[in-house]
């Protein structure tokens, strides 16, 4: 762990890390910093975040111990349906291409948190991001390897090819690269506010780029979009309350899979042993076939929140698991109806305040649709709509659709922990694991963090994909028991990286952890000993 009484700024790569933990250095607050950081990781981790994705943020306030919750989540544009694209000849969502592009919602987001929780002015929050898109940073391991596999996608687009690409090839590692085209987005940005973006010279820029290539998005999808403020949704796992936020995110199915697991003795199983993996792989097929089933954007349908969440519920779907046998066909379960590729980062300030913020184009390189003259890519969230019109996530005009990507915060007396972990549907199961290895087995954050992992990117079906680190004895009696495993690497990156961040209120001491399957770091705030 990275233990200090300063603040701390962990995310999937050192210099984002770095630049925010500088921020505070100059007086910034946690959110603050975190901006920063992530205005940097949309330059050096260009594949998986940036202006042209979705933000979704919860933010602790040490004085007053309360949470805050913001939906930044862009919706479709209001000329897109279901017909629309079956005219185009197509019947399933496309998963890139302008026709998956949905209004990024994430320069919104920044704007209203820090509006609401920044200390320092706007335009100093992007010079770190202009300095690098300018001046060019090396390309890093896991990020180049990333980049690397996308060549084909980027090459699909002119603006990409010219941005993204050196004579048809991605950056080699260590090689340096420069974005001046974002560097002139995140210069206006600076200068004019998210105005610059959905109604200024940065959204005429994105509006053309969509017309030209047969998109339906107009001025009015910009400009009249906002984040929604909203409330965290939680459950009570061993005393500590765990924070999600509600649909349309998935993170609904990590708590209904904690409510799962706390009916069975998880602290008396081996950690990571074949009694443990197989209630929790069992508990995340019930949780995933009721997420697939309910969540959708809840301005156009309800999802059973309370019924999810409920004990009863969780006793309900628990007698479902069979101690010695994988389930392959799960059916959504009938929860009562009552009243009412990815970046995550965390960082904390000297006063203990948390900000955990996860950040997304979706997959590497979004729609693979790089706008004129700017050079970020737009996210393809709505690859995620259904085209069954009697689908909850059915594609709709202004409609946002399912989101896998979840900030989280747990805490329980005078700890308060922001963390998160990225990976499309990897990200709820990977939070439940990571509650349960704390929780249940007294791990710290960052073994929490580094243990293995299991995670299921496809609903219904035995098939799991697992890490090397678990014991070949355990994996053949999981196999034993149904299960069929996919054997990954040691540190997969399909397992998702993550970070988090601890304060301490007795102490006034913050800790933090940073993910091996990722290029970052936990980069704590300078002390002023250098005047």
């Amino acid at each position: 762990m990275v233990i200090s009484d300063r603040g701390i700024v962990a995310t999937s790569q050192t210099l984002a890390s770095q630049a925010g933990a500088q921020i505070l250095a100059r007086g910034g607050s946690a959110m603050d910093a975190a901006i920063a950081a992530n205005a940097v990781l949309g330059v050096v981790e260009p594949e998986s975040c940036g202006m042209g994705g979705d933000l979704f943020a919860i933010y602790r306030d040490a004085k007053t111990g309360k949470i805050t919750a913001i939906n930044a989540s862009g919706w479709s544009a209001k000329g897109q349906t279901i017909e629309q694209l079956n005219a185009l000849g197509l019947k399933e969502m496309p998963q890139e291409g302008i026709q998956s592009v949905t209004v990024p919602g994430a320069v919104s987001g920044w704007s209203s948190l820090h509006k609401r929780f920044g200390k320092l002015p706007w335009s100093e929050l992007f010079q770190p991001a202009i300095y690098f898109a300018e001046h060019g940073f090396p390309v890093t391991e896991m990020i180049g390897e990333a980049w690397k596999t996308e060549e084909a996608k980027l090459a699909k687009d002119e603006n990409a090819k010219r941005v993204f690409l050196h004579d048809g090839h991605a950056p080699a590692i260590g090689e340096m690269f420069k974005n001046p085209e974002m560097a002139a987005a995140y210069r206006l940005l600076a200068a004019e506010g998210a105005a610059a973006f959905y109604k200024g010279a940065i959204g005429q820029a994105l509006l053309k780029t969509s017309q030209r290539l047969g998109g339906k998005l107009d001025a009015a999808d910009l400009a009249q979009f906002e984040p929604e403020w909203v409330q965290p949704i939680s459950t009570d796992y061993r005393g500590w309350t765990v924070y999600e936020l509600p649909p349309n995110g998935q993170g609904i199915a990590a708590l209904e899979m904690l409510n799962i697991l706390s009916l069975f003795p998880m602290s008396q199983y081996e950690p990571r042993g074949v009694e443990e993996l197989h209630t929790q792989i069992e508990a995340q097929k019930l949780a995933y076939a009721d997420l697939h089933r309910y969540v959708a954007d809840p301005r156009f349908s309800k999802a059973p929140v309370e019924g999810l969440l409920s004990m009863d519920y969780a006793r309900e779907r628990a007698k479902l698991i069979d101690p010695q046998l994988a389930r392959c066909q799960v059916a959504p379960g009938s929860p009562k109806t009552m009243a009412g590729d990815t970046i995550y980062l965390a960082a904390i300030d000297r006063d203990g305040n948390i900000v955990s913020l996860i950040q997304s184009l979706y997959q590497h390189f979004g729609s693979g649709v790089v706008v004129d003259g700017y050079g970020f890519a737009l996210q393809n969230r709505g690859g995620l709509f259904d085209m069954d019109p009697q689908h909850p996530n059915a594609l709709a005009p202004r409609k946002r659709p399912f989101h896998t990507i979840i900030p989280a915060f747990m805490e329980k007396g005078d700890v308060h922990i922001g963390f998160g972990i990225m990976g499309g549907l990897n990200q709820a199961q990977a939070h439940a694991q990571f509650v349960s290895n704390m929780v249940d087995h007294g791990m710290n954050i960052q073994a929490a963090l580094e243990a293995p992992r299991f995670t299921k990117l496809t609903f219904g079906g035995c098939d799991v994909s697992i890490e090397s680190r678990i014991p070949l004895s355990v994996r053949e009696r999981l196999m034993g028991r149904g299960h069929e495993l996919q054997v990954l690497g040691d540190f997969s990156s399909q397992m998702g990286g993550g970070q988090v961040v601890v304060h301490d209120a007795r102490t006034g001491v913050n800790f933090a952890a940073s993910s091996p399957r990722k290029d970052g770091a936990a980069i704590p705030e300078p002390h002023p000993y250098l005047k």
